[in-house]
């Protein structure tokens, strides 16, 4: 089995929020970058949550982009999931010509699980609204590489523009 190296962006895609994560070339840990205000954006012309991501993306010059797919328990698309969908084909075609494949992976419980991380580590709700987001970006990311790592092939679905 073969792990490619390179950085690797994370978003985790809120209606009002979008965290962002990244990790090291050689995908060995990964770290919280912002918290961009998604404003119910849908990535469409002048939006500036997605001029954002667009600029990070420039900045950290990421060879994938995963992002967070919000399923079911049971594993199906509901609304968020569709919402995401949506906005994750959008974001793989203003990324496309970069040559920067975008993918979704399973975020289930990433959100929760991010919570209740930053309440053990005493973060009181109010303060976790600011980092909540970037943590949950984080999670998916480690799950994205630790699957990878693990079955040797990249994670979740590729998005086509």
């Amino acid at each position: 089995m073969t792990f490619r190296r390179g950085v690797r962006l994370a978003l985790d895609l809120g209606q009002a929020r979008i965290g962002v994560a990244a990790c090291d070339p050689d995908a060995i840990l990964a770290h919280p970058v912002r918290t961009v205000r998604a404003g119910g954006g849908k990535f469409g012309p002048d939006d500036p949550a997605l001029d954002e991501l667009l600029e990070i993306v420039e900045e950290y010059q990421p060879r994938e982009v995963v992002i967070g797919l919000a399923t079911s328990l049971s594993g199906q698309d509901g609304p968020a999931a569709r919402r995401i969908r949506q906005r994750a084909r959008r974001f793989a075609a203003a990324v496309a010509e970069d040559g920067i494949t975008v993918r979704l992976v399973d975020e289930r419980f990433t959100t929760t699980s991010a919570a209740r991380q930053l309440q053990q580590a005493g973060r009181r709700s109010h303060q976790q609204r600011s980092v909540i987001d970037q943590a949950a970006a984080v999670a998916i990311l480690e799950h994205a590489l630790e699957t990878e790592r693990r079955t040797g092939e990249p994670p979740g679905e590729p998005v086509e523009p």
